[in-house]
C-alpha cells in the first residue's frame, strides 16, 4: 500500500511537478502516492498542475482552522508536503499529522528562516550575509516557522556575480532533485510504521 500523500501549495507548482514527475517515473516502485493538492488560493498554478496530472485539486479556507483537517481526514491522508506553501500549518492539523508534515526551505536553517523568510528574501539574506555556500533544506513542520527538524540538508554554492534570481534559480534546481527523492523515502517510513502498528 502507497503512502497517501496531500500537497498544499500557494503558488505555481515547480515543486508539484518535480514530485509528480518522479512518482511517475518510479511507477510501481514509488512508496508514495499523491492523492490531492490542496491550495488557499483559488489562482496556484499548482492546482493546475494536478488536474492535468489526474489528481484531485482542492481550495480550502485558509482562515478556517477545521476545514484543512476536515478535507484530510476525509482523505485518509497519511502524509503531507507542503510545496510552496506560505501559511502556517494550523495546530489542529500539526498535532493530528505530528512527525509525518514535510516541506522544503530554500536557505539553510535555522539561520535563514522564520516568518517573512521565503523566496526571494532568503536569497537577498544570503547574498548580503556574504556566503559561499546557501542550502535546500527539507525539515518536518511544526507550528512555528521553520522551526522543525531537519530531515536533509543539501549545499548549493554562490557565485562571486550572483544575484536573488539567479541563485533562486540554481536552489530551485536542487530542490527539484532531492524533495521528491526525500518525500518518497519518508513516505517508505510512514508505510513501515503503519504497517508495525
Amino acid at each position: 500500500m502507497k503512502t497517501r500523500i496531500a500537497v498544499l501549495a500557494s503558488g505555481g507548482g515547480s515543486n508539484l511537478q518535480a514530485i509528480l514527475d518522479h512518482f511517475a517515473a518510479l511507477g510501481d516502485a514509488a512508496c508514495g502516492e499523491i492523492v490531492i493538492v490542496l491550495s488557499n488560493r483559488a489562482g496556484a498554478g499548482a492546482l493546475d498542475r494536478a488536474r492535468a496530472a489526474g489528481v484531485d485539486a482542492i481550495v480550502f479556507d485558509a482562515r478556517s482552522e477545521d476545514d484543512l483537517a476536515r478535507i484530510l481526514t476525509g482523505r485518509d491522508i497519511q502524509l503531507i508536503v507542503l510545496a510552496g506553501y506560505l501559511r502556517l500549518v494550523p495546530p489542529s492539523v500539526i498535532a493530528r499529522f505530528s512527525g509525518r508534515i514535510v516541506n522544503v526551505h530554500p536557505g539553510p536553517l535555522p539561520r535563514f528562516g522564520g516568518p517573512g523568510m521565503y523566496g526571494a528574501r532568503v536569497h537577498e539574506a544570503v547574498l548580503a550575509a556574504g556566503l559561499r555556500e546557501t542550502a535546500v533544506t527539507v525539515h518536518l513542520v511544526t507550528e512555528q516557522y521553520d522551526e522543525g527538524p531537519p530531515l536533509a540538508m543539501w549545499p548549493v554554492p554562490v557565485l562571486e556575480d550572483d544575484t536573488p534570481d539567479a541563485l533562486a534559480a540554481r536552489v530551485l534546481r536542487v530542490e527539484h532533485i532531492i524533495f521528491p527523492r526525500i518525500i518518497d523515502a519518508f513516505a517508505a517510513t510512514v508505510a513501515q510504521d503503519r504497517r508495525a502498528h
